[in-house]
């Protein structure tokens, strides 16, 4: 791409700033905008497709809106870089996603346009409506309230939840349904097809927005009567048009839809209808990676790049065959084997077949492999209403945005002792997306629950003996987590042997401390144990790998409680209810009493930076836990 000389971009410290532009400069500073975040990203690594299909939009927002007075509150927030770099943290963007740096989502603990938390998805419209029923009780009459939401996220069911209470609250919320056709893989579900399908008369829209001008200036436009008018006026429309819009039958006025990357238009239709009264949706039409070709190409790939040079968009892929396979690919080929012998087994995904590999069994066996959307809820008790019939289902889900699914897992799943495979992905420390995203909590939210069986392999022949144990007939809800990245081995297939649910291995023998660890975070304690054979061989370390959470194997625990003393459990989530508690309950329930030292994540939210810098901040790294042996 043409570099550009940044005439207008480098006069912004804030919107202010850019409100002081005229509307016909605004395109030229959209294209500065989009391409300093290109360049930017192609250094820095981060969501690029998402804010470049949202650059008009980000500048229209803040030049028609008072922001921060106003708020702006944004979904997810893969698409907000146009957001910061406009909000006074251009200087700081080489530092995004970096330790100490900016945060990988908006968040109001780092600017004040920052109006709420983002990572997870479909709760914008729930906190905005918030933030505009607080702005009615307060006095705030004059504060405009707008959330951002995609059309992939809007199969969320929580934006429904929002959408539904803004219909019957008193509020003059405005949704912006950012519409671009994907969600990170291409959108699925009854929904995507609705938004392809709808369309609105641009000229009633206008004469029913004159319409409701004149009335309300001759005062006989109250709450009441609007309703009523509006209920009105979407009946003749449905008649006419021999078509039911979904949004004007919750009573929520729409626009649209509308070109997303027209920013003088965009302007021009947010000035028409920020000052009206009662819920509004404003449908916008945009291409995810807009003005960047590649990125236009290929949105799913340039969601996240990686490295990549900006002019000629040829990635920088590390293509080293020496390098491990991604755990995420050895679940993705080992679930297509499994799949291929048991033709019970269906696969399910909450909208990330490419980020968790399950498009690799998508491809052969399309009608055994099932896409849900961004519904993590469902996608459990879908899973269950199929496991109940008789289906075998593997749930890959994220570690982080399982929890959505708690109730459901509990209610739908563990209650009835249904077999099915959870495949958390992202378990543990991720990295660079941060708080939001770290999969930190899994292990002691689940531990309690009856009837589950909790497990996470410390490397990829694990992962896949589990997987073939976890299919098997009658084990129940059976579930597996796994980090984000790469295993250790290069050679990761391996014949499939049933693993004994309970068990644990005993990796080394010692005589003077006993480590303890959980999943492919025992990678470190090898490490670390190698290390100190070499600086002090005097010290004798036995190393353990439980390999189950639930249920946690007695007979290494029993052996332990004999023989040391102390005792060192490591794991790659919270301490508080993970492995090192469960431990210690045995240890006290049976009548053992080694001093025990935990080595986890603390109970704070861990900030965001390379997965190596992180497990040294919170202990876990291989240094730490030598500290840990020694006792210091």
């Amino acid at each position: 791409m043409e570099k550009t000389e940044f005439t207008l971009l480098n006069k912004i410290q804030s919107p202010a700033d850019l409100r002081k532009l005229s509307v016909d400069e605004l395109p030229q500073l959209c294209q500065e905008l989009r391409e300093d975040i290109v360049r930017e990203v192609a250094v820095n690594p981060g969501h690029l497709a998402s804010s470049l299909g949202v650059v008009e939009m980000t500048v229209a927002l803040h030049y028609v809106y008072n922001t921060p007075d106003d708020r702006i509150v944004w979904d997810v927030g893969h698409q907000a870089y146009g957001h910061k770099i406009l909000t006074g943290r251009r200087d700081q963007f080489c530092t995004n996603r970096k330790l100490g740096g900016i945060k990988p989502f908006p968040s109001p603990t780092e600017s004040e346009y920052d109006t709420f938390a983002c990572g997870h998805t479909s709760n914008s419209v729930s906190a905005a409506l918030g933030m505009a029923v607080a702005a009615r009780l307060g006095g705030s009459d004059k504060r405009r309230v707008v959330a951002v939401i995609g059309d992939g996220a809007l199969s969320g069911g929580l934006a429904f939840e929002g959408l539904n209470n803004a219909s019957s609250s008193p509020n003059d919320l405005l949704v912006i349904l950012n519409d671009n056709n994907m969600s990170i893989d291409l959108p699925v579900g009854g929904m995507k097809q609705y938004l392809l399908r709808l369309n609105t008369n641009k000229t009633y829209n206008k004469i029913r927005f004159k319409a409701s001008q004149w009335l309300h200036g001759k005062g006989m436009l109250d709450d009441d009567r609007r309703t009523g008018i509006i209920r009105l006026s979407n009946a003749v429309k449905s008649a006419l048009s021999h078509q039911q819009n979904i949004f004007e039958g919750m009573n929520i006025r729409y626009f649209g839809p509308f070109g997303g990357h027209d920013v003088k238009n965009l302007v021009r239709i947010l000035q028409q209808i920020k000052d009206m009264k009662g819920p509004k949706l404003l449908h916008l039409h945009t291409k995810k990676g807009h003005g960047y070709a590649p990125a236009e190409k290929d949105a799913i790939t340039w969601h996240a790049p990686g490295k990549f040079n900006p002019d000629t968009g040829e990635r920088i892929v590390d293509n080293d065959p020496s390098k491990p396979q991604k755990y995420q690919d050895v679940f993705g080929h080992t679930l297509l084997e499994l799949a291929k012998q048991n033709p019970k087994i269906v696969g399910v995904t909450p909208a990330m077949p490419s980020g968790c590999s399950m498009n690799i069994m998508m491809r052969e066996m399309p009608e055994r492999t099932f896409d849900v959307g961004i519904a993590e809820g469902h996608a459990v008790t879908f899973s269950g209403g199929m496991a109940k019939d008789g289906l075998l289902p593997f749930c890959n889900i994220y570690s982080a945005f399982a929890q959505r699914a708690y109730d459901n897992i509990i209610h739908d799943v563990a209650l009835l002792g249904l077999n099915i495979v959870f495949c958390f992905d992202r378990a543990g420390l991720v990295g660079e997306d941060g708080p939001t995203h770290h999969g930190a909590f899994d292990l002691a939210s689940l531990r309690p629950i009856p009837n589950l069986t909790i497990s996470s392999p410390m490397d990829e022949h694990e992962l896949r003996r589990l997987m073939f144990t976890a299919q098997l007939p009658d084990m129940g809800p059976f579930v597996i987590r796994y980090p984000r990245g790469g295993g250790i081995l290069q050679d990761w297939r391996c014949p499939f042997e049933k693993i004994e649910v309970g068990t644990g291995r005993k990796l080394k023998e010692g005589d003077d401390v006993a480590v303890l660890s959980l999943g492919p975070i025992g990678n470190n304690v090898t490490k670390a144990i190698d290390m100190l054979r070499e600086r002090n061989p005097e010290v004798s370390v036995a190393h353990y790998d439980m390999r189950f959470l639930k249920p946690i194997d007695g007979n290494i625990l029993e052996e332990v409680g004999k023989k040391f003393k102390r005792v060192i459990t490591v794991e790659n989530g919270v301490k508080q209810g993970g492995l090192g508690s469960a431990v210690l309950e045995w240890m006290s329930d049976h009548g053992y009493q080694p001093q025990v030292v935990r080595l986890g994540l603390p109970d704070e939210f861990v900030e965001h930076g390379t997965v190596p810098e992180l497990e040294q901040i919170v202990g876990i790294d291989a240094e730490s836990i030598i500290k840990a042996i020694l006792g210091k």
